[in-house]
């Protein structure tokens, strides 16, 4: 799989300690906004540190040429031992570099490293039905709705919405 352009020179790498302000910076707007992850609008910073870093296996972020960074995403096991070699992630990019295609390449990105970890499916557990860029952005990069979750999000906003399940296989054999 080819990466696709994006609008400006990006480096895409492992997390290092020293960018744990930056990628807070990052996470703590979205997570706020309680419409696109299922953490706690007032989730603490030592929290969304131990979700976000603690938890995973892979933690990358996405910087500009001058350094700055704009985007980040975490690849873990969806779940527990026999269903471990499915991979889940999560993204967040910086609202200035949204529309930009930043979130497809972060995930074309995170489809390659999930292979070289082994992993032989990505699967979201729940993709809120209103984040149709986020939906668009999955379904362009291969991914499929594999089931619906009837008022499984309270959305801050809107009240209890509908989540997706969303997969797509990593090898060429069947899926799982």
């Amino acid at each position: 799989m080819q990466l696709l352009p994006v609008a400006f020179p990006l480096q895409i790498r492992p997390f290092e300690a020293p960018d744990w302000p930056a990628v807070w910076e990052l996470l703590e707007p979205v997570f706020r906004a309680g419409d696109t992850f299922p953490h706690d609008p007032a989730i603490t910073e030592a929290q969304a540190r131990a979700s976000w870093l603690e938890q995973t296996q892979s933690v990358m972020v996405a910087a500009e040429a001058a350094g700055s960074l704009v985007g980040t995403y975490y690849i873990k096991p969806n779940t527990l031992c026999l269903g471990a070699h499915v991979a889940n992630a999560g993204y967040v990019v910086a609202q200035r570099c949204r529309r930009q295609g930043m979130g497809t390449h972060l995930c074309q990105h995170s489809l390659q490293t999930a292979r070289r970890l082994g992993y032989r499916a990505m699967q979201f557990n729940l993709v809120v039905s209103t984040s149709l860029a986020g939906i668009s952005c999955w379904q362009t990069n291969g991914f499929h709705v594999v089931g619906i979750l009837p008022g499984a999000f309270r959305h801050k906003r809107l009240g209890d919405v509908d989540a997706l399940v969303m997969f797509q296989t990593l090898t060429e054999e069947a899926p799982p």
